[in-house]
């Protein structure tokens, strides 16, 4: 199975590019974990999606770390890769979304996949688990994990989720919201003025997703529509991976399955976040979830 990584954008809130900022307590980055939880999960790939002229820095960093332990391949969120008949539009500078970021692996990736974000934290259940769905998935069934969102927030500010609800466990529609902070045992988000509660096992997207190459044809679509929608903002707006979840719900042939797990996710959204995590690192190192130096 192979683990894809979106490593092709900026962290803007954060204010530089965080997948190489040294976190570990050997300095490894967030996603020398990912990579390292992948490998000991049983997975023999990593894609890594990122753009073209941040290859050498990926290349002598990250992979420099891992060559020999897994398989490594390169995809380029490259702005002219659309599908026919597509241009991209004119003036705009940022890339496309995660939707297209998926679309330009559909050549290197040919069976099932986990796709996730290069700056996340995401556990090793997290990983054990949508591989063990993907392995037995029949035809169409794809998988996210649903974190419960109390296992989700910073205590620095608010973060954007998207909420979901599920019919016999699938995924039936994400409901993204903004403003959310810690509440109680769970959390809120403002709406019109007021503050909503969110039950903290409530399950939310944490971007993270198991797929066949079937979802590719899905990508396809979408991104062409989103490129030719008089109502897109083709300069500022992006297509992302929750559109294709949700375009999944709505088929009548192909299933999101929404795979339990109780892992805490972990993230820097912002600067202050920095410190906590470190500590949490070195908090899962003491227990031996990790070793103190992951690739040594």
């Amino acid at each position: 199975m192979t683990a894809v990584i979106l490593a092709a954008g900026m962290g803007n809130r954060y204010g530089g590019l965080k997948q190489i900022d040294p976190l570990g307590p050997s300095g490894e980055f967030i996603i020398d974990y990912s990579v390292y939880d992948a490998i000991r999960a049983g997975y023999d790939e990593v894609v890594f999606i990122i753009k073209r002229e941040n290859y050498e820095l990926f290349r002598d960093t990250i992979a420099a770390r891992i060559e020999g332990k897994i398989r490594i391949a390169y995809a380029f969120q490259d702005p002219d890769d659309l599908p026919e008949g597509c241009k991209f539009p004119e003036g705009r500078v940022k890339p496309l979304g995660t939707t297209h970021a998926l679309y330009c692996c559909r050549n290197l990736v040919k069976g099932p996949f986990a796709i996730f974000n290069a700056d996340d934290f995401y556990g090793f259940g997290t990983f054990q688990n949508v591989k063990a769905f993907m392995d037995n998935a029949p035809d169409g069934h794809f998988c996210m994990p649903g974190y419960i969102v109390r296992n989700t927030l910073s205590e620095n500010g608010s973060v954007s989720r998207g909420i979901c609800k599920t019919v016999d466990g699938c995924l039936q529609e994400i409901v993204e919201q903004k403003t959310i902070l810690p509440d109680g045992d769970g959390a809120k988000y403002e709406s019109n003025g007021s503050w909503i509660h969110i039950p903290g096992e409530t399950p939310v997207s944490m971007n993270f997703w198991g797929f066949t190459p079937e979802i590719f044809d899905f990508a396809e679509k979408r991104l062409a529509a989103f490129l030719t929608d008089p109502s897109s903002d083709l300069m500022r707006g992006e297509s992302y991976l929750t559109d294709l979840a949700e375009d999944v719900a709505l088929s009548d042939t192909y299933k999101m399955h929404v795979v339990e797990t109780d892992c805490v996710w972990k993230g820097v959204t912002y600067r202050e976040d920095r410190e906590s995590f470190c500590e949490y690192l070195l908090s899962l190192v003491r227990t031996g979830e990790y070793p103190a130096s992951l690739w040594t």
